[in-house]
C-alpha cells in the first residue's frame, strides 16, 4: 500500500503521527522538528481524502503498515511522536515487529488504553464548537475558520476513517494497557493539564504502564498542547531528543 506523507528536513529520522483531526493538527510540530531532523509525517489511510484499504481496519493493523514502511525504507534509529490516536499508534509500533528500528517514542495526550474511573470522552459527531470545549484550555482564544463545504467534507471523511479504525471499542484496545510493559525504548508522555477528552490521571496511568517512561504536564493546555502551548511542548520534545 502506498502511504501519503511529507518528508522535510535532514538528519535523524522522526516519524510524526497525527490523531483524528488529521495531518494539519501536527503540521506545526513537524515543521519545528524539521529544523534539526528529517521528519516524515504520513496521512493515515482514509484521512484527508486518501484511500483506506479494507484490511486497515484497526489501529493495530495500521501500526503494522507503518512497521512495513520503516522496513521498506530502511529507516533505523527512528523517534516516533504521536498525538492522540497517533500516540496509540506510536505505542503499538514500539511493541511490534519493527521495534528494533525505534529509538524512542513521544506520546502526546495519547488514547488507546482503558483506565478504570477515567473514561475516554466520546467526541464522535460533536460539532467543532462543542468539541473545542473539551479539547482546549481556553476555547475563547480560538479563531476557528468559517466552515466551507470542502472543509466539512474532509472533516466528515476523517471522522469516518477514525470510526473505522477505532470506533468499536471506542478509542482503545482492551489489551494495550497490559502490553505496554513490553516497551523497551525510552518514552516521554506529554499531557495537557486541561484535557477533558482523556484526563490527566489517564495520562499518568499511560506513563506508569511503560517501563521508565517520563511524564510531563503542560499547564494551560488541553488535548493538543503542541498547538495551544507550542513553546512548552516543543521544549519538552527537544529535551527528550537531546538526551
Amino acid at each position: 500500500m502506498d502511504i501519503t506523507f511529507t518528508d522535510q528536513g535532514t538528519g535523524r529520522p522522526i516519524l510524526v503521527l497525527h490523531g483524528g483531526g488529521g495531518p494539519g493538527t501536527v503540521a506545526s510540530l513537524a515543521a519545528h522538528l524539521a529544523e534539526g531532523a528529517r521528519v516524515l509525517a504520513p496521512t493515515h489511510p482514509g484521512f484527508n481524502g486518501t484511500e483506506r484499504p479494507a484490511s486497515i481496519d484497526s489501529v493495530r493493523a495500521l501500526a503494522d503498515e507503518y512497521a512495513r514502511f520503516l522496513q521498506e525504507n530502511d529507516l533505523t534509529d527512528v523517534v516516533v511522536i504521536g498525538s492522540s490516536m497517533g500516540g496509540w499508534l506510536a505505542a503499538e509500533l514500539a511493541l511490534g515487529n519493527a521495534a528494533d528500528r525505534i529509538a524512542g517514542i513521544v506520546l502526546i495526550n495519547a488514547a488507546g488504553i482503558a483506565v478504570a474511573g477515567h473514561p475516554i470522552r466520546n467526541i464522535s459527531g460533536m460539532p467543532p464548537q462543542e468539541l473545542a470545549q473539551y479539547s482546549f484550555h481556553d476555547p475563547s482564544n480560538l479563531k476557528l475558520p468559517a466552515p466551507t463545504p470542502e472543509g466539512l467534507a474532509i472533516a466528515q471523511g476523517n471522522a469516518a476513517a477514525l470510526a473505522a479504525l477505532a470506533g468499536d471499542p471506542y478509542m482503545h484496545d482492551p489489551t494495550l494497557l497490559g502490553r505496554l510493559g513490553g516497551i523497551h525504548t525510552p518514552a516521554l508522555v506529554i499531557w495537557g493539564a486541561s484535557d477533558r477528552v482523556v484526563d490527566v490521571d489517564y495520562g499518568r496511568a499511560f506513563a506508569a504502564a511503560i517501563p521508565d517512561a517520563r511524564f510531563e504536564l503542560v499547564a494551560e493546555a488541553g488535548h493538543l498542547p503542541h498547538l495551544e502551548r507550542a513553546g512548552e511542548t516543543f521544549a519538552a520534545v527537544d529535551g527528550f531528543l537531546g538526551e
